[in-house]
């Protein structure tokens, strides 16, 4: 029931209703109408909302998103986008809207919350992450008619992208630092040397099964990756990273050589350990017993490894990074680089290895210029 009252600016209305979703009555009310009969068509108007399933339910934003990805999420995505989503909501979506709630969120409010992730140095693609979590849930409190409109809608996402910073392993040095792979500890050595010739992040190589290799074709097939957290086997591969990651890629005489003396030495492990041994895994790159390599002893043994063969301090996905540029050095175009990282298009690849790209092309013309200038007169 609404109750109708004019005040110095304007007319004004309460009213009074049920809650279809709680079953709780609730208030509402909106002042500044020039005339009763607008008041009383806004309330008119946001009954047959009612009738039609809007709720104008007073759940904080924070709540919302937290079941949003519960519900919606979980199960979907990658244990690893679970974990940045909650990430997103505790360390800046929480701290800046706190209590406010979901239909109170305004898209000028919303753009001053983009334009202060900027301004507190954080990432473009962080902000995005952030982005893409609260417009899709916006999105979603739209068809269950929490809100009548998406406040995200229209909203720019700045920040300065951090992929000109890549860090790689000089293809002069890649010898120096699988000799001092090797004199750590020969399973660092052959995983690393993985990821130097095939471009897999760590967890796709960690997650290789002897059923992935075909020492025929000399091929890899690369289609799940290893949840590093996990202690149940039969959650412990995820799929990739994205729907392009899944790939088979070419793989070097030199490096199916090594695979095979690595099967070798696995077998022996096997003797050893006899069922101790975690057949089951089929891993090829783990430990003594077959199981899978700690994220944190590969972390500790590349700093190990880089500190002994005296190169620059770099995070292990810079081996990635060292496989794509030994490519363009060695004449390939950015399509065949795409289609080999697993990249989902091309302007990805070109933008992160612009850079190296342009450096190669000067290396280029300048051997270029010195071949041809006795040739012509």
């Amino acid at each position: 029931m609404a109750s109708f009252k004019k005040q110095n600016t304007g007319w004004e209305y309460r009213l009074r209703y049920k809650d279809i979703m709680t079953g709780k009555f609730r208030e509402k009310s909106g002042r500044g109408f020039a005339t009763k009969k607008e008041a009383q068509d806004a309330v008119a108007l946001f009954e047959r909302k009612l009738q039609q399933g809007y709720e104008h339910t007073a759940i904080p934003l924070v709540d919302y998103l937290e079941a949003y990805i519960k519900e919606f999420k979980d199960g979907s995505v990658r244990k690893n986008t679970m974990l940045s989503y909650r990430y997103a909501i505790d360390s800046h979506i929480k701290p800046h809207f706190q209590n406010l709630l979901i239909f109170d969120l305004k898209p000028i409010m919303y753009q001053k919350f983009l334009n202060a992730l900027v301004e507190q140095d954080f990432s473009k693609g962080t902000i995005e992450i952030v982005n893409s979590l609260i417009y899709s849930a916006m999105e979603r409190a739209v068809i269950q008619g929490k809100i009548e409109r998406n406040p995200c809608k229209g909203s720019v996402v700045r920040g300065k992208s951090k992929v000109g910073n890549i860090k790689f392993i000089e293809s002069d040095d890649i010898s120096t630092f699988l000799r001092a792979a090797k004199q750590d500890d020969y399973i660092y050595y052959i995983f690393y040397k993985v990821l130097i010739e095939t471009g897999m992040r760590k967890g796709e190589a960690a997650a290789l099964q002897w059923t992935d290799i075909d020492m025929k074709d000399y091929t890899i097939s690369i289609n799940k990756t290893l949840d590093f957290t996990s202690t149940d086997p039969e959650e412990m591969m995820g799929d990739p990273k994205t729907f392009n990651s899944k790939r088979i890629i070419s793989m070097s005489q030199s490096l199916a050589n090594d695979l095979k003396f690595q099967k070798n030495l696995q077998n022996e492990h096997k003797l050893a350990f006899t069922d101790l041994y975690q057949h089951d895994l089929n891993l090829v790159l783990c430990r003594t017993d077959g199981s899978p390599l700690p994220k944190s002893s590969l972390f500790n043994s590349f700093r190990r490894i880089l500190k002994r063969a005296k190169l620059t301090n770099m995070p292990i996905h810079s081996l990635r990074h060292t496989h794509a540029v030994l490519l363009l050095e060695a004449g390939a175009d950015m399509k065949y680089v795409q289609e080999r990282l697993g990249h989902g298009s091309m302007q990805i690849t070109a933008d992160v290895y612009a850079h190296v790209s342009k450096k190669l092309q000067s290396v280029n013309m300048e051997r270029y210029e010195n071949l041809i200038k006795d040739k012509f007169l």
